[in-house]
């Protein structure tokens, strides 16, 4: 029975292949705002399931939600549409979840790690619809030069990218350097790989937006008054990733 309670536990952190339900879902669930709101709350779900569980995952457990992390850092380099894109930056991400579980730590700690996961995501979520306003689709290769013909939303896009693939100083950034450090020897290597995988499909998504030349027909930028909302939610994203090693590391 408590590995047919994994499995389900296994649908919101995901466990290849269970985690293409996830997947699926984002897909069909087209709304920026429920998408967000999906981000944020499924993997909270799973975090609630595996604690009723009442019990540590055990190593075959970590073992394949390390495999299914890694799987899905790999699809990130292929990945050329930006909704794509973030839901297997969110399976990847929330399959780690499964370690900081297995070393004994609570709910009440584990809440955070998977907030500072999602948030960034959710930013991203939006940022996709406007980009699909904008051009139509969001696709890397298909338009470029961002920088020059909307620079607002370009640097706005370049910081909630680096936000969401764990970059210092952002939450997620604080989030991984804690899974590392309560990780095994072997779990770790496979851990920093995965973080090198997401930097690396970071900057193969921005580079088929943010570079080249600029469309002839220059579209419309972000206003000023969203621009400062981004920066704000950014701003106090950072913040939070400081507070994050409060206690934690």
């Amino acid at each position: 029975m408590q590995e047919i309670g994994y499995l389900v536990v296994g649908l919101f952190l995901p466990l290849f292949p269970l985690g293409m339900l996830v997947n699926a879902v984002f897909a069909r669930v087209t709304h920026p705002l429920l998408r967000s709101a999906l981000l944020l709350t499924w993997p909270q779900i799973g975090l609630l399931a595996l604690s009723a569980l009442a019990s540590k995952p055990p190593s075959w457990v970590v073992i394949w939600a390390l495999a299914t992390s890694a799987l899905y850092a790999f699809r990130l380099l292929a990945m050329r549409e930006m909704g794509r894109w973030t839901g297997y930056l969110a399976t990847s991400a929330w399959a780690l979840l499964w370690l900081p579980a297995s070393a004994g730590l609570q709910l009440p700690e584990l809440w955070p790690l998977a907030a500072a996961f999602s948030i960034p995501l959710a930013f991203l979520t939006l940022l996709t619809r406007a980009l699909e306003e904008r051009f139509g689709a969001a696709y890397t290769g298909l338009y470029g030069g961002l920088a020059q013909s909307t620079p607002r939303f370009a640097g706005v896009l370049v910081v909630s990218v680096l936000a969401a693939t764990a970059t210092p100083v952002f939450p997620a950034f604080f989030a991984m350097l804690h899974t590392l450090i309560v990780a095994q020897p072997g779990p770790a290597v496979v851990l920093a790989a995965v973080w090198l995988l997401w930097s690396w499909a970071a900057a193969r998504l921005l580079q088929g937006l943010i570079v080249g030349a600029a469309e002839p027909s220059p579209h419309q930028d972000l206003s000023t008054v969203m621009a400062w909302g981004y920066a704000i939610g950014l701003v106090a994203l950072v913040l939070s990733g400081l507070l994050l090693t409060g206690g934690r590391l």
